[in-house]
């Protein structure tokens, strides 16, 4: 274990089988469980559970106090704010075993949960949607949707950047404040970036 290219906290425990990208750390009391599968250059705050066959890509934050659940998938630029929750089953009895019947929770690509959110199982997060610090979201949520509370209803549209989309331009596209990159609705209820590709990285634009 001594040449390991990611980093284990003295504290923290990673079961046999799992696997984990060059450049993870996995800090203090965290439990990766057998069979997970983890990206490259996440950072596993304090207290953070990893159940088994979980599958969390690259350039994940995963805050202090989560749990992220058998049948949870976190893309890739996924950011999980502090004690944040997952669920995988819709209706738990303590007496009764519904192990088969764990639901899918998927967060797409650069997608942000905020602090004390939960998300409801057979979720769908799309990419760079943002959910506000303690919503509840169940269902679908668009790409770049702006969730808030309880339960979550849509408020708005969010940049890649992370701001609040509030000004458009001459030709009434949305404009971020931070990156000048316009956005549009594509479709109704559908934005999309007219300035940057979904699926490209912004680690390029942010090492400038």
């Amino acid at each position: 274990m001594t040449d390991r290219n990611y980093f284990v906290h003295e504290s923290a425990y990673v079961d046999e089988s799992c696997e984990i990208g060059a450049g993870t750390k996995i800090w203090h009391f965290c439990h990766v469980s057998a069979n997970a599968k983890i990206g490259e250059r996440c950072i596993l705050g304090q207290n953070v559970f990893i159940a088994s066959d979980v599958r969390i890509g690259s350039n994940v934050k995963i805050q202090n106090n989560v749990s992220v659940y058998t049948g949870v998938e976190l893309e890739d630029d996924v950011f999980c704010g502090p004690s944040c929750v997952f669920t995988n089953v819709i209706n738990p009895r303590s007496q009764i075993v519904r192990h088969s019947q764990y639901q899918r929770t998927l967060v797409r690509r650069g997608a942000t949960i905020g602090a004390n959110a939960t998300i409801v199982c057979d979720a769908k997060l799309g990419r760079y949607a943002f959910i506000g610090a303690g919503a509840v979201v169940r269902g679908e949520v668009p790409e770049y949707g702006l969730m808030l509370g309880v339960p979550a209803v849509r408020r708005g549209w969010m940049s890649r950047h992370g701001h609040r989309l509030t000004r458009k331009d001459t030709n009434g596209c949305w404009v971020c404040p931070e990156s000048g990159w316009r956005y549009s609705e594509i479709q109704p209820d559908v934005l999309g970036c007219l300035d940057w590709p979904e699926e490209k990285s912004l680690d390029p634009v942010i090492s400038k």
